[in-house]
């Protein structure tokens, strides 16, 4: 099992109208048929999904297809919901992104919480302790995120620890800032967090341990070992569908979740920071077959054995979204500001192709 363990920390305006024949699917399914990927694909275009198949079986060698109805672990997906609520609550009056944490939680067992800002929390320049620096297990998996980490898993317990950096001075990638930042929404709100995406977002995006039977990962052929998913909360805890996460999307493209001003706010990437946004990063990105580079908002997760990829394109008005069963180590995605890889493939097929089309 411990070769689990590098796979398991690892990690508006619109085009004209189209011609019919502008983008053919048919090169996407030769794409993730050559690069043997198993899972789900969708692309849109406005409120049409233009591409949507699944690929592979589900458990390797069973003879079980994918499925597109079936449920997904999003995993830090999970964290652009998240900071789209409290981007809603930025809009209300009720939270102040640059105001310190002890305004909204003045209990919060951490000496740092006058310095650190809800701003900090959401793009991971809080300092707080890394649940993946927790002791790691038999299988490679750390404690925090394994059945015997319970205690270690409310916001005020290990992430409330002593900081490892001075609030605000670099960025460290760190699901606490998350667990916290869901805690306080709790307090701001009075409403549980499970409510709230309930009532905010969809009934059907659920945290687990809600939510039913969810895709398994595998890693090579071998079962991931057992996660304690409802440890990830606010930082990767929730699951659903495919084209839940698409009517997602959607609703946060065409305004019904967000004001323009909090939207664009929310996806403004800092170059300095890797381009880190407040949830998600925002880039302009080189595709390869495009005229010149395309905005991208991303959002990308993955827990053990499965990975997943929510790419919006504003200006272009489209979403393309993948899940894949199979660990990192198996199914490199690639990274798409380096212009090469699956990820950047499918993205230039899905934008590329399209622009191509336009009258």
């Amino acid at each position: 099992m411990t070769r689990w363990l590098g796979a398991l920390i690892g990690l508006a305006g619109l085009f004209a109208a189209h011609p019919a024949d502008a983008f053919d699917p048919a090169r996407i399914g030769d794409l993730a048929e050559n690069a043997d990927f198993a899972g789900v694909i969708l692309v849109s275009h406005g409120d049409t999904i233009i591409y949507e198949r699944a690929f592979g079986e589900m458990i390797p060698g069973s003879g079980r297809r994918h499925d597109l109805d079936a449920r997904w672990r999003w995993a830090s997906i999970t964290k652009q919901v998240i900071a789209t609520i409290a981007m809603q609550e930025t809009e209300a009056g009720t939270l102040d992104l640059d105001a310190p944490i002890a305004r909204y939680w003045p209990e919060f067992p951490n000496d740092a919480r006058d310095a650190i800002t809800i701003r900090h929390l959401m793009q991971h320049r809080s300092g707080l302790p890394n649940p993946d620096k927790t002791p790691l297990t038999r299988a490679g998996l750390p404690a925090f995120y394994a059945s015997d980490g319970e205690s270690l898993t409310p916001a005020d317990a290990y992430c409330a620890g002593p900081v490892e950096a001075e609030p605000g001075s670099r960025y460290s990638y760190n699901n606490c800032d998350f667990i916290v930042l869901g805690a306080i929404l709790e307090r701001v709100t009075g409403t549980p967090l499970a409510q709230l995406v309930a009532s905010r977002i969809s009934a059907n995006v659920l945290f687990f341990p809600d939510g039913g039977a969810t895709v398994p990962g595998f890693h090579f052929g071998e079962a991931e070992p057992p996660f304690r998913f409802a440890a990830y909360g606010a930082a990767g805890g929730l699951n659903g569908t495919v084209h839940d996460l698409w009517r997602f999307d959607r609703a946060l493209m065409t305004g019904e979740l967000l004001g323009a001003d909090r939207r664009a706010e929310m996806w403004t990437g800092d170059p300095e920071l890797g381009h880190a946004a407040l949830g998600q990063w925002e880039l302009p990105l080189s595709l390869t077959g495009c005229d010149a580079p395309v905005r991208l908002v991303e959002r990308h997760g993955g827990i053990g054995g499965v990975q997943a990829r929510n790419f919006i394109l504003p200006e272009s008005d489209m979403t393309v979204i993948a899940f894949i069963n199979r660990s990192p180590a198996e199914f490199d995605f690639g990274q798409v500001w380096r212009g090469e890889g699956f990820a950047h493939d499918l993205l230039a097929l899905a934008a590329c192709d399209w622009e191509d089309g336009e009258e």
